[in-house]
């Protein structure tokens, strides 16, 4: 599978070569970079309706600030503090199977659940980051919590599409069921669709791609490519089907500028915070269509 990921960024190259793509195709990062964005962005675009429905756009925060604690751990038990990925994505799903059998047994809010279990894995992380700083080097935990083109590499794509693979085809069938059931979970009872399974599932699998993503967009940013083109989807989408494509319109094009367009115009932006700004541009620019043709609307129809 490497070799696969190789052959398409020497294809990118060559169409450099060719000056058919920007020269900065050349390097071997940019390539590795475009084609994770191709992966993370369609499959992050649509699980972001869902979180938008569900009303959970600070879980993935929560989960990615966990990945700090699993990065350590990893690091503790002797795994490469370059790829932790084992501890990682095992104490990130842990943690989110807890949080999520805990809001299903507990009065408090979800915010207010999800603040507790967040405060304590950035609590539980930046105390182990003491023991482990002197195994690791902090490039890891910058690259970590801000995302990094230049940590990209062959094997994690393999990673990442694995995962985007897998979620996909669990994700997929279950689409349409656990959006009745984030709309009306009696109704969804009624048409025997098991709601807190699928709920779990989602959970699972938001988990997974979170820790997959730090990478690319990074522990603090990960969640907003999650809400923000789903948020501008929203603003400016007319049904379901419109909603999902918008979405993921906007965050494939947004994780393709935000790497692309500092290193054209030699900006010095890390590409965690040009992928969001970008996706932020999108929300912006449908909040001001939608409230236009609003405005027209309503002066078309008082003259």
């Amino acid at each position: 599978m490497e070799q696969v990921f190789e052959t398409l960024r020497l294809g990118f190259e060559q169409l450099a070569d060719r000056q058919i793509l920007p020269q900065i195709f050349d390097y071997q990062f940019v390539g590795y970079a475009v084609i994770a964005s191709l992966i993370i962005g369609p499959l992050l675009g649509a699980l972001g309706t869902m979180v938008l429905v569900k009303r959970m756009a600070f879980f993935s925060q929560a989960v990615g600030n966990a990945a700090l604690t699993g990065v350590s751990i990893g690091v503790l038990l002797g795994e490469s503090p370059n790829s932790p990925m084992l501890s990682t994505f095992g104490f990130c799903i842990l943690f989110a199977i807890l949080l999520r059998y805990t809001q299903g047994r507990t009065s408090l809010s979800n915010d207010v659940l999800i603040g507790v279990f967040l405060s304590i894995s950035l609590a539980l992380g930046a105390s182990m980051v003491l023991a482990v700083s002197a195994k690791m080097n902090t490039h890891v935990l910058e690259a970590l919590l801000f995302g990094s083109i230049l940590t990209v590499t062959a094997h994690d794509l393999v990673v990442l599409f694995w995962v985007a693979l897998a979620c996909t085809v669990i994700g997929l069938p279950l689409y349409n069921r656990t959006m009745l059931g984030s709309i009306s979970a009696p109704l969804a009872q009624v048409q025997g669709v098991h709601v807190r399974l699928n709920d779990y599932v989602f959970t699972i699998m938001i988990a997974v791609l979170t820790v997959a993503c730090l990478k690319i967009v990074g522990a603090v940013l990960v969640e907003a490519l999650l809400v923000v083109p789903a948020a501008a989807a929203r603003n400016i989408s007319r049904s379901l089907r419109q909603f999902v494509v918008w979405s993921v319109v906007f965050a494939t094009l947004s994780c393709l500028m935000g790497i692309l367009i500092p290193m054209q115009l030699d900006w010095p932006l890390p590409s965690g915070g040009a992928i969001i700004l970008s996706a932020a541009m999108f929300f912006v620019l449908t909040f001001l269509l939608r409230n236009t043709v609003g405005v027209l609307r309503t002066q078309g129809a008082t003259a």
